[in-house]
């Protein structure tokens, strides 16, 4: 018996780093004032909701995000999570299933490291009017975090 209960509170406490770990090494958040100042030029708009099919109450997204030539930004939240990446996708998508069969399509923005508001740097030469949807996927456990379409 005390086997199996050290062996239960040890795999529990490393779900629980794995949840905590992202949270406590996350650079500072931006700014409302630098998220709102990256926002005014946006070209396109969306939303980040939590009600998406493959979305659920340890995988979620909220908030407005901005699309401009230059970068992306959330103005919102994100569950935290490890390894977070940031996807344009051609199509929208709000499943894990849709993910996997859309990836060649789509091109891989940047890594997200804040969890309450961010700003990604678009890489030089990536046309966001040829996509629609910002996707926000978690790399090391392929799992589908949240998308907003904004075309």
């Amino acid at each position: 018996m005390l086997t199996v209960t050290h062996l239960v509170f040890a795999a529990l406490g490393f779900a629980g780093g794995i949840y905590a770990l992202p949270i406590l090494t996350a650079p500072p958040a931006p700014t409302v004032a630098e998220v709102t100042t990256a926002a005014v030029t946006a070209q396109f708009t969306g939303e980040f909701r939590r009600d998406l099919k493959d979305s659920d109450f340890l995988h979620w997204g909220e908030g407005k995000v901005s699309v401009n030539p230059s970068n992306i930004s959330l103005m919102g939240k994100l569950s935290p999570g490890p390894d977070y990446k940031l996807y344009l996708s051609p199509e929208f998508v709000e499943t894990e299933t849709d993910f996997k069969r859309l990836k060649s399509q789509m091109t891989r923005i940047g890594d997200i490291k804040t969890f309450e508001n961010f700003i990604i740097d678009i890489p030089q030469g990536t046309d966001v009017g040829k996509f629609n949807t910002v996707v926000v996927w978690c790399e090391s456990f392929g799992q589908f975090i949240t998308a907003a379409k904004y075309r």
